[in-house]
């Protein structure tokens, strides 16, 4: 060992074991922090399944290629950052002697053939990576950027270190050609043979260069330790237990979407009868009262702002942006673990768990955080403002996007449910839906025993259950279906196609009351379970005496749909519900209907972000709507799993739009930009905000905007009437 060998040898030992100290001292503190969270003890079930998720979506990036070029290069940067780990240990052997290597690999040529891949494809990955990032920077002319909010500098930090890891990694082997100590052939390292041919025979330079790529690794490790909330770094390890611990691993896609989490309290459902404010949580009123996944998924987040750039609120100048509203929960969260880990809180009844011994140590920081509203306006100190929780619409395409599935929707409940069930604090305008709903059973607040009325003027009888013998399915109607006049014209559509194609069904009639989705989406979770548990015990009288495969419900409701397929499962209602597309594409490709007119002047869809997002329900509509028009669909530039929310969602649909542009004037715009000149859809709501966005632009005369049943019904049925349009909804 020469005197260059000894020095580098110091050097390495030394800012490795400072890095080193600093990283376990950080991943105690990540630890800590995370388990204040709740407890989650579904988490924890299928291991098996949650183990093969994590590794489909972090080997095949299976969510992050749906951004094609930034997956691939964001893959092999991760790739790269994995296995030429290993030429870091490398590097180790070499500020020993400049001849060193790995034990064993270090010797076989396929190791150095796959390394040398890895490394050209990782600068490459990495160079692509920045490129983006600063074609994307916040400051740029024009338009809102996905970085916008994002701490620019971590994000360039961490490309500029693998950059430079990579570099010294091809400039060690070049030393080691240069002096003939290089063991692999040229035809398996022909960069590093290439970089080898223009460095100086130099004997100390592969020690050298091993020293400084050291230092440039421990450095990245000493900052990303010295900073906790840095997750564009943290995300590299905290990725694969945040996957591993999502929701549903069986999901499609983000496991957050379909249905919401129960309301828990010390990790068991809450049971209203039961349940008392001042021994149960209600909601999320303090940071640390998430679940511990909900603190590992603010410290997951990687500040891409995938779930900024999709989001309905963001794009139409709304304050909300699901990533700020991470970040500002991950920063509180850190900034106020001194004061919680000191054994500091508010109790349930707001008082303070500590004892003024235990908070005399504390900084003046670290109490201040303690003493911050979660929710509030700015001049109330709060961590989240209101107009960003009320801004949400849940529409799911935060969390659609998240590569590391993050539960977005989730967390805005939670918060929203202490808001409303305690605080009684949410829009004014939204409180007459909440009252209409408890005593009338529908957020229009229209009499029950009108209910029935859509069936007025049919040529053919709707059946009842309880009338009629038999039924393959029953026909969940839906408050929108049942009382708003829109709505009326396609629970009337599917009522006569399925009259056309012989299939036995029934309607509950005034028997049915709302699912109870737009409460539990706008956090009255105390009206949810009271209409749900009404609706659970009048579905499972109707299908006495059957088996799950039998009780069918058809719905022209996304969120009754998902609803009643995903949620009422929890309060003991299990049902196989179809959207009213599903069973009409089914009946169109077995013969029982048929089209014979085509629907000219071109059609548009519009995916419903509870049908498409929420429950991948994207082929059958179209397969509808292609056998309507016999020709092809034209699709808006954002459809399917990336569609542009109506704007109705989250319980929106009973408040009022007062910031930035209407969301459904932007969609409007979308749909008609196509050309198209009817916009077909799926959902209520949809058809709703869609109708008045085409209003509010004047093209009331040359769009029309219509439900999927309807333009079928046209195809089937040409005697029908057309372009009948759309009167003014019931009153709330």
């Amino acid at each position: 060992m020469g005197s260059v060998q000894i020095v580098t040898t110091i050097l390495a030992a030394g800012i490795t074991a400072v890095a080193v100290w600093l990283a376990v001292r950080a991943v105690m503190k990540m630890t800590a922090v995370i388990r204040l969270g709740q407890p989650a003890p579904e988490r924890f079930a299928d291991k098996g399944a949650r183990t093969r998720k994590m590794l489909v979506e972090t080997a095949g990036h299976t969510r992050m290629l749906k951004w094609g070029v930034v997956g691939a290069a964001h893959w092999f940067v991760m790739v790269g950052f994995i296995v030429l780990s290993l030429l870091v240990l490398e590097a180790y052997f070499e500020v020993v002697t400049p001849t060193g290597g790995l034990p064993i690999l270090g010797h076989w040529t396929v190791f150095g053939l796959a390394t040398e891949i890895i490394t050209v494809l990782g600068l490459v990955g990495i160079l692509v990576l920045m490129a983006i990032r600063l074609r994307n920077r916040p400051n740029r002319p024009g338009g809102r950027s996905r970085f916008t909010g994002s701490t620019m500098w971590q994000g360039y930090f961490v490309e500029w270190v693998v950059l430079l890891v990579l570099v010294f990694g091809l400039v060690i082997r070049g030393f080691k050609v240069a002096t003939d100590h290089f063991e692999y052939p040229v035809w398996a390292t022909p960069v590093s043979h290439a970089v080898g041919a223009i460095l100086p025979d130099w004997s100390d330079g592969a020690s050298v260069a091993a020293l400084i790529k050291i230092v440039i690794s421990m450095t990245w490790l000493i900052v990303i330790s010295l900073n906790v909330t840095m997750g564009v770094a943290w995300h590299r390890f905290l990725a694969f237990p945040n996957i591993f611990f999502k929701r549903d691993p069986e999901k499609p896609a983000g496991s957050g979407l379909g249905p919401l989490r129960p309301m828990t309290s010390q990790g068991k459902p809450l049971d209203f009868e039961e349940a008392d404010p001042e021994k149960d949580q209600f909601g999320v009123a303090q940071v640390e009262q998430f679940t511990w996944k909900g603190l590992l998924d603010f410290s997951t987040c990687t500040e891409c702002g995938r779930c900024q750039s999709q989001c309905p609120a963001w794009n139409t100048g709304k304050p909300l942006s699901p990533k700020l509203l991470v970040l500002s929960l991950r920063d509180h969260a850190y900034a106020k673990a001194p004061y919680l880990l000191a054994g500091g809180g508010k109790d349930l009844t707001g008082e303070e768990k500590a004892t003024q011994a235990q908070l005399a140590h504390l900084d003046v920081l670290s109490l201040a955080e303690g003493d911050k509203p979660l929710i509030g306006t700015a001049e109330e100190g709060g961590v989240i403002d209101p107009d960003v929780l009320w801004s949400c619409t849940t529409c799911g395409a935060c969390v659609e996007q998240c590569p590391v599935d993050i539960e977005h929707v989730d967390h805005i409940v939670d918060m929203r449910r202490y808001q409303v069930l305690i605080e009684s604090s949410f829009p004014s305008e939204a409180g007459v839906m909440l009252r209409n709903l408890e005593n009338k059973g529908n957020p229009w607040g229209a009499p029950q025993n009108t209910r029935e009325d859509w069936t007025k003027g049919l040529d053919f009888e709707v059946p009842r259950v309880g009338e009629v013998d038999d039924f393959e399915y029953l026909f969940w109607v839906g408050c929108a279906g049942a009382f708003e006049d829109r709505a009326k014209k396609t629970t009337r559509a599917v009522a006569t196609l399925l009259n056309e194609a012989g299939v036995s069904f029934a309607i509950l009639g005034e028997g049915e009351t709302c699912s109870g989705d737009p409460a539990r989406r706008i956090g009255n979770e105390f009206v949810f379970q009271m209409l749900a548990q009404q609706n659970v015990e009048t579905l499972n009288e109707a299908f006495e005496g059957r088996e799950k495969t039998k009780r069918k419900i058809v719905a022209t409701c996304p969120h009754c749909f998902n609803t009643l397929g995903n949620e009422y499962g929890q309060l003991g209602g299990e049902f196989e519900v179809v959207h009213h597309t599903q069973l009409l594409a089914h009946l169109v490709s077995t013969g029982k209907l048929t089209p014979v007119q085509p629907v000219d002047g071109g059609v548009t869809y519009h995916d419903p972000c509870y049908l498409g997002r929420h429950n991948r329900v994207f082929a059958a509509p179209r397969e509808v709507l292609g056998d309507s028009i016999q020709g092809e669909l034209t699709e808006m530039p954002r459809n399917s799993e990336r569609s542009f929310c109506c704007g109705a969602g989250g319980a929106r649909m009973w408040m009022e739009e007062k910031i930035g542009k209407r969301i459904n004037v932007d969609r409007v715009e979308e749909a008609m930009a196509t050309g198209a000149k009817t916009v077909a859809v799926g959902c209520p709501f949809c058809s709703t905000m869609l109708n008045d966005g085409v209003n509010g632009k004047g093209a009331g005369e040359e769009v029309e905007v219509i439900d999927v049943a309807s333009v079928l019904l046209r195809s089937v049925k040409p005697e029908q009437p057309r372009g009948d349009k759309e009167s003014t909804p019931v009153a709330g």
